[in-house]
């Protein structure tokens, strides 16, 4: 682990963090697309075999989201710290 940190501190200091960068942040996003895409197809399937369930499987739904994108905020955010050392 702490090679793999002296390594992205050196790419940091010879300009490649912004490239590294803008390639976490690009997965970053995607991953939280293809997440939440996961999220919503398991809640419309949800709702279509238990209608009655609709407003519990809603809000679970929604605080999944919440949480992927949370962790994708996370990534740019390191990602974005690692290209300023």
């Amino acid at each position: 682990m702490h090679a793999l940190l002296n390594t992205l501190f050196v790419f940091a200091a010879t300009g490649y963090g912004a490239i590294g960068a803008g390639i976490g942040a690009g997965l970053a996003a995607i991953g939280a697309g293809l997440g939440i895409g996961r999220i919503g197809l398991g809640a419309a399937e949800g709702m279509a075999r238990q209608p009655e369930e609709h407003g519990r499987l809603q809000s679970f739904a929604i605080l999944m989201a919440v949480l992927v994108e949370g962790v994708a905020l996370i990534a740019i955010v390191v990602g974005f710290i690692i290209m300023g050392k």
